[in-house]
């Protein structure tokens, strides 16, 4: 399946290396984040791997709904139970959460649906940045630090109206910002199309951290330097 080779799983853990994540961030998801650098000081695996590793482990429901609650990085180990259970815990052996999810309705293992779906979920939630947060947080006149710029991704859920898919994508529906002091909880909704029809809904969310008022050359910098960066990758 899709992301077999980007972690590796001994006696019911998974771990996930700096070089997987930072292939499948770049290569996967085309998303340049520096975070995901395998040199990066403050590195973190990437949620949308974790996502796609749950569902490639426990099949694609109709209904989902996943909370990530810490950063994993590449020292932790993640136990993943064989409960086949309608809420699941991810937790490192030492017992702190990092990812919770909820599922029930229809059940599908059908590898070649849940990689459709992977890579349509992870290429719309790895072109976030620039192209749906930058706009975004122009128009509420606010940006991160551009000295240290942070988005974290704090949860999704989606809900489908059928399993029979070949090839469902996902489209943007709306996006919206509230701003909580120095804090921004992102909320972006998604449906999902087959050949054209609605057959899914959703929405993703991520919080912004540092806001200050906006600045359109130092945003224009952050832009700037992440096309470089994912210039310099594919070149």
């Amino acid at each position: 399946m899709l992301v077999e080779k980007y972690y590796q799983e001994a006696a019911g853990q998974i771990q996930v290396s700096r070089q997987q994540a930072s292939d499948f961030a770049k290569n996967i998801a085309d998303d340049f984040n520096p975070i995901h650098d395998i040199d990066a000081k403050r590195f973190c695996v990437p949620g949308d791997l974790l996502f796609a590793i749950m569902l490639a482990r426990y099949g694609l429901s109709s209904r989902m709904a996943f909370t990530f609650s810490g950063m994993v990085t590449d020292e932790v180990s993640l136990v993943v139970p064989d409960l086949d259970e309608g809420h699941i815990s991810i937790t490192s052996a030492a017992g702190k959460e990092y990812l919770c999810f909820d599922r029930s309705g229809d059940l599908s293992t059908n590898p070649a649906l849940i990689d459709c779906f992977t890579r349509s979920y992870i290429e719309f939630s790895g072109h976030n940045f620039p192209h749906i947060l930058v706009p975004l947080m122009a128009k509420h006149n606010v940006m991160i630090n551009p000295d240290r710029p942070l988005v974290m991704y704090q949860g999704m859920s989606f809900e489908l109206d059928r399993l029979d898919l070949a090839a469902p994508r996902l489209e943007l529906v709306s996006s919206t910002l509230e701003i909580v002091k120095k804090r921004g909880n992102v909320t972006l909704e998604f449906c999902l199309k087959e050949s054209g029809e609605v057959v899914g809904r959703g929405q993703k969310m991520m919080v912004l951290s540092g806001l200050r008022p906006y600045e359109r050359d130092k945003v224009d910098g952050l832009v700037a330097a992440y096309a470089l960066r994912k210039r310099g990758h594919e070149g």
